[in-house]
């Protein structure tokens, strides 16, 4: 696929944009950032009604049949905005691993929830390595679930959950109903993120996968979720970025805009390039996805690692460019730093993504 997008693909863009901007507002993302265990309901109820939860689920179960590229669109929309809610990547990654295990009833049950927009999925996988190792603390034995994730995105308000888990076999990949599990809220700097510590106390649970089978796709929906998520931090880069730009061409000094200075126009010429960069390469792991496997990978961690180091270098750059004021309340530019933050430990940290990469990258070599 080219990294330009179609005539239909620059309209879902241009709709998504039009819509965020009339329906959401910073205020409302103010006051999100001192409540924990609250959402944006007013972004999420505008996401419903716009059909994005069902863009890339097949139509068979209630969705539009999309893919990864079209909800990308979407999802960096939602990054410009710093929208406060995390429902759409981790239930797309949700989704899909729903699909793959071909379980008939788990299938039934929660896909056309989550196109409708009345079931929220969760990815509860807090480990940290590319080997994706069994994890101990949470066991899954006669099938119910018991231990604690930490730190899952979305569990405040998650009905069910992908949970990464250990039984006598090894590592297995299950899907839980939240429904009754105990939930920890996690205060954090974005708290629109809803991130929470998931107790699972003999919870019911049906199996997805197993041993190698089961890492296989754990990475997959691991990269799924990366790929939407570098999106939306490109979105909100690249808004960080003309916030910039438009300040450089406004504020003077010596009776010139800043933006005359090379101090500044080189350090927002870099923000653009850093902008470009990632999301070219955010909509080619979103044209590969369907492909799966090695490749897929490798285009996920290449997106995932771009993306996350352009977001957090263009909050920072531009809060640097606005002087003063760009620390203000007000201005808003510390809701991209919080994001830039937030996402960058979601669905692994650029560590993990570095060691994917370049775990690849020597098996290739050798």
């Amino acid at each position: 696929m080219s990294i330009l997008y179609n005539a239909e693909q620059r309209a879902i863009a241009d709709q998504a944009e039009r819509v965020l901007r009339a329906r959401t507002g910073q205020p409302r993302l103010l006051g999100l950032l001192e409540t924990t265990g609250e959402f944006d309901q007013g972004f999420w109820e505008t996401a419903v009604g716009q059909g994005w939860p069902a863009i890339a689920i097949p139509e068979v179960h209630g969705g539009i049949g999309l893919g990864l590229v079209e909800l990308g669109i979407v999802a960096e929309a939602c990054g410009a905005q710093t929208s406060g809610a995390p429902f759409l990547a981790h239930g797309h990654a949700a989704a899909r691993g729903l699909i793959a295990s071909g379980n008939a009833e788990l299938i039934d049950r929660w896909l056309p929830a989550l196109a409708a927009g009345t079931a929220r999925g969760a990815i509860a996988f807090s480990e940290g390595t590319e080997a994706l190792p069994p994890v101990p603390s949470v066991w899954f034995g006669n099938g119910v679930l018991t231990g604690t994730k930490r730190g899952v995105a979305g569990g405040l308000a998650g009905d069910f959950a992908i949970v990464w888990a250990t039984d006598e076999q090894g590592p297995v990949l299950v899907c839980a109903d939240l429904a009754g599990v105990n939930r920890l809220a996690v205060p954090s700097y974005d708290n629109g993120r809803l991130f929470a510590d998931l107790t699972f106390a003999g919870t019911s649970a049906a199996v997805l996968g197993r041993g190698a089978a089961a890492r296989d796709l754990a990475l997959d929906l691991l990269a799924r979720l990366a790929t939407i998520l570098a999106h939306e931090q490109v979105g909100g880069a690249r808004a960080a970025m003309l916030k910039a730009r438009d300040y450089a061409l406004e504020r003077k000094a010596f009776g010139q805009p800043i933006g005359a200075f090379q101090s500044v126009k080189h350090r927002i010429a870099e923000m653009y390039c850093l902008v470009e960069i990632a999301r070219a390469n955010a909509i080619h792991a979103a044209a590969v996805a369907e492909e799966g496997g090695e490749r897929f990978v490798v285009a996920a961690a290449d997106a995932r690692i771009s993306a996350t180091e352009c977001y957090d270098g263009c909050a920072r750059d531009a809060m640097q460019v606005h002087g003063a004021s760009g620390v203000t309340w007000d201005l808003g530019l510390h809701l991209h730093v919080r994001r830039a933050r937030s996402l960058a430990i979601e669905a692994g940290s650029l560590y993990f993504w570095e060691d994917v990469l370049a775990a690849r990258l020597a098996g290739g070599a050798a």
